[in-house]
């Protein structure tokens, strides 16, 4: 169901989201696809940073909140956890509404609708969770899955296309978040009531070894 690791948000506390783009651009060799300073400005209330580096096969988001009359759901979350600690990762799906399907019936939870954009390669989907533990939805580690959009390449076969960010991203799983923040929804993700007794962790599986 799952494809690969799409991309992975860290949350940096106020005034540290440039020293990492440096660390990642710098030192990792990533390059900065994308900078909001603000995903909210017309918000008296709370709004956040959202930059963005591509690795090529993944990508990774850096978000710092921007605290107005309220603090920002991302200075909550790094006053929990700290300093560029993992908010979110991403995973790319082959099939998001099928996957979204299983997951409801094995006892996951979205934290609001699929969103669905163009971003300039195609239709991309995405889905954030709620948070994997119980609480404040602001300060919850949660996952996000999402379908991107693949282009042919001639050979009768799809490519996928390379990592990208939108500032309606970011607007998204901001705003779902707020929303359960307001609503006081601090339900878990998962449901593992249905998880079946007489599961066991079944043997491991060798991976493939190429042979020349």
């Amino acid at each position: 169901m799952l494809k690969k690791v799409d991309h992975i948000t860290y949350a940096c506390a106020t005034g540290t989201i440039e020293r990492w783009a440096w660390f990642h651009i710098e030192v990792e060799g990533g390059t900065l696809i994308n900078r909001i300073d603000d995903v909210r400005p017309d918000d008296p209330d709370s709004s956040m940073k959202i930059w963005c580096i591509d690795y090529g096969e993944f990508g990774v988001a850096l978000i710092e909140g921007i605290d107005r009359a309220k603090v920002s759901q991302v200075s909550k979350f790094t006053n929990r956890h700290g300093d560029h600690a993992v908010q979110h990762v991403a995973f790319d799906t082959y099939d998001l509404d099928a996957f979204v399907a299983r997951m409801k019936a094995m006892g996951g939870t979205p934290r609001g609708e699929v969103l669905v954009r163009n971003d300039g390669f195609g239709t991309l989907k995405q889905m954030f969770a709620r948070g994997y533990e119980e609480g404040d939805a602001g300060e919850a580690s949660f996952p996000e899955y999402c379908e991107r959009p693949t282009v042919d390449d001639g050979l009768d076969h799809g490519v996928d296309v390379a990592i990208t960010f939108a500032e309606e991203t970011g607007k998204g799983f901001y705003d779902q978040v707020e929303d359960a923040i307001e609503a006081g929804d601090e339900a878990p993700f998962f449901d593992f009531t249905k998880m079946p007794a007489e599961w066991r962790v079944p043997e491991p599986s060798p991976r493939p070894q190429f042979v020349a």
